[in-house]
């Protein structure tokens, strides 16, 4: 059956697709401009990604902010009455223990929670077998640490307790994180040794660009352009221009691609710090994410009535503590639930 006039399919409309641009230079050009590129996102999305932790953090100060201050003053209180009982001949040795336990606990609890500085605190009141154990502990994880890693060093301005988590985290590395430090420090020498080629890059560019090796009037003008730039950036010690130069240039030859492709490694390894700082941000033990919208909003009024709560309760503690019967009152409360800390 024929089709009406009218029903006829009408011209084909002609829609203009852009193809994919063709990759310009060598490769080694191609994976230095890619991994500049890719380096550059990275930089931007871990500014953006302070700026929306910080903005975060500002808001959870100004919201719970009073209440965390309130509780960390009422901590802090606690000290006096708790190491002047130590000073008394009041309590028995069991007792002393327990009052070292309870200051020792409420240090921990401020720097876990609250990120306060109790090193000084926990350094005194540390138990001296502890103390003793985590000198010995420092000293034969260091032993064990410099067999399996030789760079491991224990810092000695850290406070014992520190050292011996720092030893212990350098006996926990395994051998692939091992390599991984080794191939990241390798890189890194490798980036300063590569940031004292500027003169090499130059020649290189030098040999491309100069206007005095092109006879065309128009491409020794072009020439005469590119030539002022490249003198301009050499002049500046700016390598990273110099490099962006040699990335955009003309054929390279061999050594220029070498060149490039010893940055381009660099630039990867830079790649995955700037990842691990953004993994630290979100996921680290500082790291601001949190819920959005209304659930955000019921999970800050429900912390901030705890924290009311923890302040007036620890208020409470501190006055029961400021007198010996009622501290006393208090460690055999804590003794009785099992519990050496407040």
């Amino acid at each position: 059956m024929m089709k009406k006039a009218d029903s006829a399919h009408p011209a084909p409309i002609t829609v203009l697709v852009r193809q994919a641009e063709q990759a310009t230079g060598s490769p080694a050009q191609q994976g230095f401009r890619q991994a500049i590129l890719d380096v550059e996102n990275l930089r931007e999305r871990l500014r953006d990604l302070r700026a929306e932790q910080a903005e975060a953090r500002r808001r959870y100060w100004q919201q719970v902010g009073p209440a965390a201050t309130a509780v960390v003053a009422a901590r802090h209180a606690l000290y006096a009455p708790l190491e002047g009982a130590l000073l008394l001949s009041y309590f028995s040795r069991l007792e002393e223990q327990q009052i070292t336990a309870v200051i020792l606990g409420n240090a921990r609890n401020l720097e876990e929670r609250f990120g306060e500085d109790e090193a000084a605190i926990i350094g005194k009141y540390a138990p001296a077998g502890h103390r003793s154990t985590a000198k010995s502990a420092t000293s034969a994880a260091g032993n064990s640490a410099s067999e399996s890693d030789s760079r491991y060093v224990p810092d000695p301005t850290l406070p014992p307790h520190e050292q011996a988590a720092a030893a212990a985290r350098a006996r926990r590395k395994t051998k692939a994180q091992r390599q991984q430090d080794t191939a990241a420090q390798a890189a890194q020498a490798d980036q300063k040794q590569l940031e004292s080629n500027t003169k090499t890059i130059y020649r290189q560019l030098a040999r491309t660009h100069h206007p005095d090796l092109e006879r065309d009037p128009e491409k020794q003008a072009d020439k005469t352009a590119q030539m002022q730039r490249i003198t301009e950036a050499y002049e500046a010690d700016d390598l990273y221009t110099l490099l962006q130069l040699l990335a955009e240039s003309g054929p390279t030859d061999a050594a220029a691609d070498d060149v490039l492709a010893r940055y381009t490694r660099a630039l990867l390894q830079q790649q995955i710090q700037l990842k691990q700082e953004m993994n630290e941000l979100k996921y680290g033990p500082n790291g601001f994410i949190t819920a959005s919208g209304k659930k955000q909003e019921l999970e800050l009024r429900q912390l901030k009535r705890d924290l009311r709560a923890e302040a007036e309760y620890v208020q409470h503690i501190g006055r029961l503590v400021s007198e010996a019967d009622g501290l006393r009152g208090v460690l055999r409360q804590l003794a009785a639930e099992g519990m050496d800390s407040i």
